[in-house]
């Protein structure tokens, strides 16, 4: 451990649990990893607040693939990433893109987001509705990335006076996110034998409304870059190796 935190300029504190006792107590000990994997921990997050209360927990049962940390802060507090957003051009709405990480591994799990922000008295209809265009963020597959579901948020229910209906709704600013987990399939890692660029893609789709009428549907082409960087294959010194 003190071999891996010096190679990589580990400032912070390391646990050694060669027994495992640690993370049997924490209920996190894969019992059932193979090879070199076995006892150890599933890899996730505690959300420990300043009094010492878990919050909440975020483990994954692959132990190839990890959620990074930007990722979760985006998800428990979405307001801490604002303003830095690349717009993309779009009719009646402003829209901008967001992503959790720049840099990335195989295996990790990052989140890329639509911001939209509707001009006041204008609205889009959310997934869901029926008899009108609701929005649809539309991702291209790549044989980098695993798509999760994507997430929407909870739409508010708007009555339409005029024919006496009441449909679900999006106003103001709102976040369309995309889970996104990057390969960690033994051909793309040992194709990255240095740092390379990889582009994900997406449409759009949408009908913005306002209290008069309902505009043209539009559609935007969005795309996020990250950089993905090889896996560290250097082993510590043979006689402290793990065996």
């Amino acid at each position: 451990m003190e071999d891996f935190t010096q190679r990589h300029s580990i400032e912070y504190s390391l646990i050694a649990d060669p027994k495992s006792a640690i993370i049997r107590r924490y209920g996190v000990l894969n019992a059932n990893a193979p090879g070199f994997t076995k006892n150890m921990a599933y890899p996730g997050y505690f959300y420990v607040t300043p009094n010492g209360i878990i919050k909440e927990k975020f483990f994954e049962a692959v132990y190839t693939d990890r959620e990074t940390g930007t990722s979760l802060l985006l998800k428990l507090f979405p307001d801490l990433v604002e303003g830095n957003g690349r717009e993309v051009a779009a009719p009646n709405i402003k829209l901008a893109l967001l992503q959790s990480d720049e840099i990335v591994g195989p295996g990790s799990r990052f989140t890329v987001a639509a911001e939209i922000s509707l001009p006041p008295g204008t609205h889009v209809y959310a997934p869901g509705v029926h008899g009108y265009k609701p929005i649809q963020l539309t991702m291209e597959p790549s044989p980098e990335f695993k798509l999760l579901p994507l997430r929407y948020p909870d739409p508010r229910v708007l009555f339409l006076p005029v024919i006496n209906e009441a449909v679900p709704v999006y106003e103001g600013k709102f976040r369309v996110q995309q889970d996104v987990v990057v390969s960690a399939d033994r051909a793309f890692i040992g194709s990255i034998a240095q740092p390379k660029t990889v582009t994900l893609k997406g449409i759009f789709f949408y009908q913005a409304c306002d209290s008069v009428k309902c505009y043209l549907p539009q559609k935007s082409e969005l795309s996020w870059d990250v950089r993905v960087i090889p896996l560290d294959r250097e082993r510590s010194p043979e006689p402290i190796q793990h065996k």
